[in-house]
């Protein structure tokens, strides 16, 4: 017995709605539940529409606002919180599900291959869906890689889209989640984080099914699009850096196969606008605190004051850059903002420039081998010897 909850902001009614009125038809969907974050013209629709779904399918839809649940900035985390808190104490479902409410290609196969996933017994099923190769920056240059320099023997760094709103938990998954203060208190953009780190550290048995027609959804304009995620979701690693992942997760994937051509030939963001984007919104401070970063660094930053450059943000530079940033990076702090902002813009049109325009293919390939170069690294540095992937060692056991 399942909840699907949709999360929404400002969105466009109609998408939701149909999206609410698949998730509803399910035979495995028991209630439909929307979060909105404020009273606002898709708030008025799914409410105006709840009871005629409700009627036609025979499953409860209702919406309700999302309550303040956390400390940082009111967003994404308190909407998750407030469904996962009405899943607790005002349900018996044994299962819920949470998707993006924007999502243009949502169909019935999303519940059902998480609903299979999750009869085999695991804790959580998250989806995953082939992207463009420069979509998903924060995902592969913060949040991955944070997790691959920070915990290399762990299951973070493999999972593929730890701040993908898709996914499926069981009633104690979301039990241990909501009764973490960690998770309760990162009412912004981290929440993605908090879950994934949270139910790894916890050795929550994880599957990740994919979606073979990928997620259209809405896409952003220049990188400045995503400047509130991105400082969200590194403040959220930073905050996390000293913690301990001990015990092993169980961790699987479903083997992806087809990427569509429009995702494989995407360009993800609005590069020109990025680039101009370099050379604005400047301070005498942000110029001082570079004097904490490398010399190519701090010489190629200071150079995009006057035109913009990242020819010298390359993959190592960046790992350096990111050691520099857990130590120093203030959150709330408008230069240290900024300037986080900057130095990840750099590294985005690096890899863009380098990586990504030699095709789909070949950009994949370089990313996933990233990863695999941070974790090494990070374990040599860390003192242990030469690593052992987790897999490995498992298996000789």
């Amino acid at each position: 017995m399942s909840l699907v909850v949709f999360p929404f902001k400002h969105e466009q009614p109609e998408v939701l709605l149909h999206n609410v009125r698949v998730a509803a038809a399910h035979p495995r969907v028991h209630e439909v539940l929307c979060i909105g974050y404020e009273r606002e013209q898709t708030y008025e629709a799914v409410e105006r529409a709840a009871p005629e779904i409700s009627r036609a399918t025979g499953t409860p839809v209702s919406v309700r606002l999302q309550e303040r649940l956390g400390t940082m900035r009111p967003g994404k985390g308190d909407g998750m919180n407030t469904a996962l808190r009405y899943f607790l104490e005002e349900t018996r479902w044994e299962r819920v599900h949470f998707y993006d409410a924007d999502i243009t290609s949502f169909g019935p196969d999303w519940i059902s291959k998480a609903e299979e996933a999750a009869d085999f017994g695991y804790g959580l099923v998250r989806h995953y869906f082939p992207r463009a190769s420069t979509d998903a920056m924060i995902t592969w240059m913060i949040t991955r890689t944070g997790f691959a320099l920070l915990w290399p023997h762990t299951e973070l760094s493999w999972i593929e889209q730890p701040l993908g709103g898709e996914l499926l938990m069981r009633r104690e998954v979301a039990a241990m989640l909501y009764e973490d203060e960690r998770v309760r208190r990162r009412s912004d953009w981290g929440i993605d984080t908090l879950y994934t780190f949270v139910t790894v550290q916890q050795g929550v048995s994880i599957y990740e099914c994919y979606i073979p027609e990928g997620k259209a959804h809405r896409l952003y304009g220049g990188l400045d699009d995503l400047r509130t995620m991105l400082v969200e979701c590194f403040a959220a690693i930073q905050s996390l850096q000293h913690e301990v992942v001990g015990q092993p997760a169980i961790h699987r994937q479903e083997h992806p196969h087809r990427v569509p051509v429009h995702i494989a030939e995407r360009v993800g963001y609005d590069v020109e606008a990025t680039l101009h984007r370099l050379m604005q919104h400047w301070t005498p401070r942000q110029v001082e605190l570079l004097e904490f970063f490398t010399t190519p660094v701090r010489e190629g930053l200071r150079t995009c004051q006057r035109r913009p450059a990242f020819n010298f943000m390359d993959e190592m530079a960046w790992a350096a850059t990111y050691h520099v940033l857990l130590e120093h990076f203030q959150p709330g702090d408008p230069d240290w903002e900024e300037l986080l902002f900057k130095l990840w813009t750099t590294r985005v049109l690096n890899y863009t420039m380098t990586v990504a325009l030699r095709g789909y293919d070949y950009a994949q390939q370089y990313l996933y081998r990233m990863l695999g170069r941070y974790r090494y690294q990070a374990a040599l540095e860390n003192g242990r010897g030469h690593p052992v992937p987790p897999r490995a060692a498992l298996s000789t056991a």
